[in-house]
């Protein structure tokens, strides 16, 4: 059985992926960054790196990241909020270029081998998209530092114009730019923000469990939850048997 309010079963024909946690593994990409700004902004004081580390969800001596951190779904609004609460006295400016500075240099940690993953997926005649609460301009340069920004033909972020997850906004842009209707693509993430935003946009949603959530969380918005996108063709080949045959 579905779940409430599941998109009925048809053909998928476009598939959008978040960023962070689904095409890429959560903790290998953003732990040790997020480690040295909590150090940098703290200045080697260390009450302040503990306060700091509170504010955003992260466990110094792991390191890792705590399932309600608000880095792992938010904006870079929401990360810097954070940090004002907690040292007032930083100029917001610095803040933002220091984030956005060090998060465009990363390094992205794959979560399953992308390129022949996303090329079987186009392949098969499937359109791709992005869409992230990143800002755009470093989701791009995360995927052509791992040779696969071509293989999206929609890259979103926060900023884009579309508004952030939870919304919808950005998976209409997806529609909107593919000519696809939402019932015929599906929305992956490991997030309910990324879910939720699907639900609303009328798509598939598909939960994944290589970010931070857990499968009891996603899956009651979730048509299905996988182990990683890895999973995604055998869940097309089974989904694909199911669907009814297009006129």
């Amino acid at each position: 059985m579905q779940p409430e309010g599941s998109a009925a079963v048809q053909d998928i024909r476009g598939i959008v992926f978040d960023k962070d946690g689904t095409l890429f593994d959560f903790h290998r990409t953003w732990a040790a960054f997020n480690a040295r700004l909590i150090a940098d902004l703290a200045g080697g004081d260390t009450e302040r790196a503990a306060a700091l580390a509170e504010a955003l969800g992260f466990d110094l001596e792991e390191p890792r990241f705590l399932p309600d951190s608000p880095m792992i779904a938010g904006t870079i609004e929401v990360v810097i909020e954070a940090v004002a609460r907690i040292l007032p006295e930083l100029d917001e400016a610095l803040v933002v270029r220091q984030v956005r500075d060090g998060s465009h240099a990363i390094t992205p940690v794959e979560a399953v081998p992308l390129v022949p993953l996303l090329d079987g997926l186009i392949h098969q005649g499937l359109v791709l998209g992005v869409a992230t609460n990143d800002s755009e301009a470093p989701a791009r340069a995360h995927l052509a530092s791992l040779g696969v920004l071509d293989r999206f033909a929609f890259v979103a972020g926060y900023d884009s114009g579309h508004g952030a997850k939870p919304a919808p906004g950005m998976l209409d842009a997806f529609c909107r730019a593919t000519g696809l209707p939402p019932a015929a693509c599906a929305m992956i993430g490991d997030s309910a923000h990324d879910l939720v935003s699907g639900r609303a946009a009328g798509m598939v949603t598909v939960g994944v469990l290589t970010g931070i959530a857990e499968e009891a969380e996603l899956a009651p918005l979730a048509d299905v939850v996988l182990a990683d996108i890895g999973a995604l063709p055998g869940w097309l080949a089974d989904r694909g048997r199911e669907a009814p045959r297009r006129a």
